[in-house]
């Protein structure tokens, strides 16, 4: 379409000017004029009309698919709801969604291909007809993928862009609903796990966006740790999957596993006070969780030992981090043979110590501007 509107305006005929000039460069002269020739000699009914009668097929199909999986979830009174009863219906249509096995992933998955399809469609009368239900799943799916980091990339959102066109009423746009405020809970003016907002979650009356909201807030906030603190970042990322997984898998339900995120929550409350507690920098906090990761040390050496050889450790290998050391064999090398020395030197485990200057070293990597500022 574009290429012949910008022949046609090139070709324009106006007072002294009898035509246009138009160079082609690619070569694709004989294909345009065997694609324009087919067109025109069908009426204007040739492939793009095909091809719109198969999208409403599709979409038709897609669109039962994506109805059954409401079935016992009255979504119709969304069409004539205020604002204010269009987000609560949301909530409740995503809360439906998400107790479904495996709802989220199938529901995006035919959603998308619905979209897809009602791209193609529109103007025809059918895909008008259901423009407002599609309206209505394309505002649930947006809910769904706020908890989903992999995202469905740039093709689906020009799908959407041109649905939000014809369908002027719905409430599609991710930006409409806040992920706290569409959960029904107060967004958080200090810490996003303090007491009051885990409290607040685990009232909530939609579980399972309950749970989708702690495991989105805690990735977050353990992804966050990542780049401070090795081991312990690990560790929280663990426990998260494992008790997801527990969930999954029908060990446990889903008001037993809000419990098992919430005091996850709590836990991660409590690590981040223990750096003051035993008076050691961040830095010198993820050195000692470091060498603290194995039970045997923690046992041979007790707590205030290790504290004392974190710090050793960290300004050790301070003095001895230049700017690139990174990137430096030979600076890496000496870095190495001074935590194996210093864990010698104060009697670490010999069977823990290879492991041990490993983690050291992945850790000091994690904090390398800080070392070499």
């Amino acid at each position: 379409h574009n290429l012949v509107q910008a022949i046609a305006r090139v070709n324009r005929v106006y007072k002294d000017k009898s035509g246009g000039l138009v160079v082609d460069y690619l070569g694709i002269a004989a294909d345009l004029k065997k694609a324009l020739s087919f067109y025109s000699d069908s009426g204007g009914k040739g492939d793009p009309a095909v091809a719109q009668e198969k999208a409403v097929q599709i979409m038709l199909e897609k669109l039962e698919i994506v109805s059954q999986m409401f079935h016992g979830f009255a979504y119709e009174e969304y069409f004539e709801a205020d604002t204010r009863k269009k987000l609560s219906l949301i909530l409740s249509a995503e809360d439906h969604i998400l107790g479904l096995e495996d709802g989220r992933k199938r529901y995006i998955n035919e959603i998308t291909a619905l979209s897809q399809a009602f791209s193609i469609a529109i103007p025809h009368e059918q895909a008008m007809d259901v423009k407002d239900e599609v309206g209505f799943f394309q505002a649930v799916k947006s809910r769904l993928v706020k908890f989903d980091s992999t995202g469905t990339g740039k093709t689906d959102e020009e799908i959407e862009t041109a649905i939000r066109q014809v369908i002027d009423k719905a409430l599609v746009s991710e930006k409409v609903i806040d992920i706290f405020d569409a959960a029904g809970i107060k967004k958080p003016d200090i810490s996003i796990l303090s007491e009051e907002f885990l409290l607040e979650v685990k009232n909530m009356e939609h579980k399972n966006i309950a749970l989708e909201v702690l495991k989105k807030l805690l990735s977050d906030e353990i992804k966050a740790r990542m780049k401070k603190n090795l081991v312990q970042s690990k560790s929280l990322m663990e426990m998260l999957e494992n008790s997801i997984k527990r969930y999954h898998n029908k060990i446990i339900t889903a008001a037993e596993v809000i419990e098992e995120l919430i005091n996850l929550g709590k836990n991660i409350q409590n690590m981040d006070k223990e750096p003051k507690d035993m008076g050691l920098s961040e830095a010198e906090y993820a050195f000692y969780t470091a060498i603290a990761d194995n039970q045997s040390a923690r046992e041979l050496m007790q707590k205030e030992k290790l504290r004392e050889l974190a710090i050793v450790l960290y300004e050790r290998v301070k003095a001895n981090a230049s700017i690139d050391w990174t990137i430096k064999e030979s600076v890496k090398a000496k870095l190495k043979v001074i935590v194996k020395r210093t864990l010698r030197q104060f009697g670490y485990p010999p069977d823990m110590q290879k492991l041990a200057t490993e983690t050291v070293l992945k850790q000091a990597e994690m904090i390398a501007a800080e070392l070499a500022g």
